[in-house]
């Protein structure tokens, strides 16, 4: 950058490591050792916190985690390693001008505006002088080649790789804190099945099934033809996914199976648990995951609109997994309606991987593990593209779209985690189907 005074206004390029003075060297590796320490002892502090407090489920979450994050930052010695080899490589300019993220550049005048505007073009040469501060120049190719990736270009998948483990993990704590704040709630309902004896459903009183409070809320005219049925449930999902009655019946359903009778058991608690467990299976990042982000990636062509399309899937899934997960509930007030029968106290229900899409009530769980992934990451790179190119660069040539994707993917988000996670794990774990069985 500029050059020192009395040199006549001279510009000094990038000195190399033997010019550097050691105090510079020795203190920037020292902020970095000394960040990279903070950091290790903090997560290891929650994880004696997860320990003390006997969360076995959340710390091997906490390891999975730390795994990934590892994962992400040999990845980045790799790119970091390999550089020089890599911006080396050309490729024939058939290929190397083929499906950009911007399309062909053709100038000031021609139809991409992406280095028109005054703020691009200040990032343009910020990327520029980033170019210059690796140590690296374009590579040379021969006629008709071109270089296969800029070191500039390798620069900023660093910087992408950075916001994938920062957001994996901000995402990762956002999902469990928001799953965690539904079934709180719900510990008002248990303390009253414990506490007050003068319930809604007396156990001492007999009555027709259809009588029960949990039947009356599920079945109605909704019900009797399958489609409005389906719409009932879809729109219940987002109004009051879980009612006090439907957890006081699947709180009594589980008790009756599972335990003796009169056998004191804090059911609100073993939710939460069983919440935990699911949180450590959707927390992972397994090999078809890191292959959806290089097909996304890949696919992300200028022109294409691909990944507009992709954008819905999360929202679609989520919607569609809520429904599912209510029309269970409903089913088996529809089945407890059926029997025609006088009960004592609250119905039994009994439930089995046949409720569910293809008899496996693991597919649900899949699912929601991608919703989670797939959201969390297109958000990441929506942050990624402004940190590097802009809020109004060329990977955001339809604004308005980009406003509509990140309003979705933050609605997503939440749905997901405080409405569908939750009552997943209620719906299963209520009648004890083992979610560590399933071999995710």
């Amino acid at each position: 950058m500029g050059g020192g005074g009395g040199g006549g206004g001279s510009i000094e390029g990038p000195r190399e490591l033997d010019q550097t003075p050691t105090w510079a060297v020795s203190t920037v590796c020292g902020v970095i050792i000394l960040i990279s320490i903070i950091l290790e002892l903090m997560i290891h502090k929650v994880g004696s916190v997860f320990e003390k407090k006997k969360k076995k489920a959340l710390y091997e979450a906490l390891q999975k985690i730390k795994n990934e994050l590892m994962v992400l930052g040999f990845i980045s010695l790799l790119l970091t390693f390999g550089q020089n080899y890599i911006a080396s490589l050309c490729v024939a300019s058939k290929y190397g001008n083929a499906m950009s993220f911007c399309g062909p550049y053709d100038g000031p005048s021609g139809d991409t505006k992406k280095v028109k505007d005054t703020d691009h073009m200040q990032r343009h040469l910020l990327s520029l002088q980033r170019r210059v501060l690796a140590g690296g120049a374009p590579a040379e190719c021969k006629k008709g080649y071109v270089p296969l990736i800029s070191l500039n270009a390798l620069h900023q998948v660093h910087i992408f790789i950075f916001f994938l483990a920062v957001f994996h993990v901000i995402y990762s704590a956002i999902t469990m804190m928001l799953g965690r704040a539904k079934i709180r709630g719900w510990k008002v309902w248990e303390e009253e099945v414990v506490n007050d004896h003068e319930m809604m459903d007396d156990p001492s009183r007999f009555r027709l099934t259809h009588e029960t409070s949990f039947v009356r809320e599920h079945v109605n005219t909704w019900a009797r033809n399958r489609f409005s049925f389906y719409v009932m449930c879809f729109f219940r999902q987002m109004l009051r996914s879980v009612r006090k009655s439907d957890y006081l019946t699947m709180r009594h359903g589980f008790i009756s199976v599972h335990l003796a009778p009169g056998m004191k058991f804090n059911f609100q608690k073993y939710i939460k648990r069983s919440l935990e467990d699911d949180f450590k299976v959707v927390v992972g990042i397994s090999p078809a995951l890191w292959a959806f982000v290089m097909i996304f990636l890949l696919v992300d062509v200028h022109g294409w609109y691909v990944t507009a399309v992709i954008t819905m899937v999360p929202p679609v899934l989520t919607l569609a997994i809520g429904t599912k997960l209510q029309a269970i509930i409903s089913d088996m007030a529809l089945e407890i309606q059926e029997r025609h029968a006088v009960i004592q106290g609250m119905p039994l229900v009994n439930v089995s991987d046949r409720h569910f899409w293809f008899a496996r009530p693991a597919l649900v769980l899949h699912i929601i593990h991608f919703i989670l992934f797939q959201n969390a990451f297109e958000i990441t790179y929506f942050f990624w593209i402004w940190y590097e190119f802009g809020l109004r660069s060329c990977f955001h040539h339809h604004f308005y779209l980009i406003i509509i994707r990140v309003a979705l993917g933050v609605g997503v988000q939440f749905l997901c985690s405080y409405i569908t996670l939750p009552l997943y794990a209620l719906v299963t774990q209520a009648y004890g189907i083992n979610d560590e069985a399933i071999g995710v």
